[in-house]
């Protein structure tokens, strides 16, 4: 189902920071709307082309060690379920809006969403090259010591890009990016140049080590401080598919250790980074977070570009460290080994079968994941 017409802004408590939104709103508008009226979002992930009923959905999610997902940020839902009834979910509902939270559309059509949003704020950020074996030797004290940490990883190299976010609530601090900046750094180098590095990959796979080294060795330091969703956000024009997981935090470094070794004892070229963010624990039964801080690490691969080997590997390390897949990323993960990571599984299940009995809104995916 397209969305696309129920996006309209309902309400706004400036006070309180609830803000109601019909659930088709795109977050990129959102994060507009909400500026308007002095507020923001908590916590962003770095794409904001989903609707507000997707992100939360399938538990998308930014980073950040004491911030959990933007399902988390719902604190009402109202939904069409199964049967045609307008069912609605809030505070006093504890559980079942915990349930609804991340429901992948299984439970029904989302048609409003209640955000809890915080006052508006900039962010810090600061950019700059790093040792792997450095980042992974202080991860905790980044991690902790951070409103918002992340960092990239190059295959085939020991470099990586460390991205650390926080809060400034003073507006008149603002030092955003100058324009000739943001236009070489975003728009020529890590779209318009790196589609050309993959390119080149697809067609010269040996070719990859030298251009991710190149590349490793051409980031440059950069600091700024701007409004928070213009730092959450980076536009991503070059098209790849991807793979996310989340393991608990502490099991990261071994993570990328094991995922390091196969690619460097493989033929197999990876010109995307590996992307690895944080999350607070949260209580979706279906969130990726469920109950336990978590780190989430991501696989890319340019759609031009055979995936299944590096993919496929990635899941066996990840598996063995409990991951958790993403459920808008690829994996392929079926009910039986999902009903063992999350421990309510069977709940969400029986809640499936009141609120949609007749499986209108089941699908091959939901099939697989849920079963029928």
């Amino acid at each position: 189902l397209e969305l696309d017409r129920l996006a309209r802004l309902v309400d706004v408590d400036a006070a309180t920071g609830l803000v109601t939104v019909e659930a088709g709103m795109p977050l990129h508008r959102l994060n507009i709307l909400l500026a308007e009226h002095g507020l923001a979002m908590p916590n962003l992930g770095d794409i904001d082309r989903q609707t507000v009923a997707g992100a939360i959905s399938t538990g998308t999610h930014g980073t950040g060690a004491r911030l959990p997902s933007l399902a988390a940020q719902a604190v009402g839902l109202e939904m069409v379920s199964g049967s045609g009834e307008i069912v609605t979910y809030g505070a006093d509902d504890g559980d079942l809006l915990d349930a609804a939270r991340v429901s992948l559309g299984s439970l029904g059509v989302i048609t409003r969403v209640t955000l809890q949003t915080v006052p508006a704020f900039a962010l810090h950020a600061v950019e700059a090259p790093a040792s792997l074996e450095a980042v992974l030797e202080a991860l905790p004290d980044l991690v902790e010591g951070h409103d918002h940490f992340e960092f990239y990883w190059f295959p085939h190299t020991a470099r990586a890009l460390t991205k650390q976010n926080d809060r400034v609530d003073e507006p008149a601090a603002l030092r955003p990016l100058p324009r000739w900046r943001f236009l070489l750094d975003d728009e020529v180098l890590s779209n318009g140049v790196f589609e050309g590095v993959n390119r080149i990959a697809a067609t010269m796979p040996r070719a990859v080590r030298g251009l991710n080294a190149l590349s490793a060795r051409a980031i440059s330091r950069r600091e700024y401080v701007d409004a928070s969703y213009r730092v959450f956000v980076s536009p991503r024009r070059v098209r790849f598919n991807e793979s996310e997981y989340a393991v608990e935090r502490d099991a990261v470094p071994h993570v990328i250790g094991e995922l390091r070794r196969w690619v460097d004892q493989h033929d197999v070229a990876v010109p995307f980074p590996v992307e690895v963010r944080f999350a607070a624990a949260d209580g979706g039964w279906l969130s990726t977070a469920y109950g336990r801080e978590s780190g989430y690490v991501a696989v890319h691969q340019y759609h031009r570009m055979a995936r299944d080997r590096y993919f496929a590997a990635f899941e066996a390390i990840v598996r063995d460290a409990g991951g958790r897949p993403h459920w808008g990323k690829l994996h392929s993960l079926g009910s039986d080994r999902l009903r063992r990571l999350y421990p309510r599984f069977d709940e969400f299940a029986a809640l499936r079968d009141r609120m949609d009995p007749d499986r209108r809104f089941a699908n091959p995916y939901l099939e697989r994941v849920l079963g029928r």
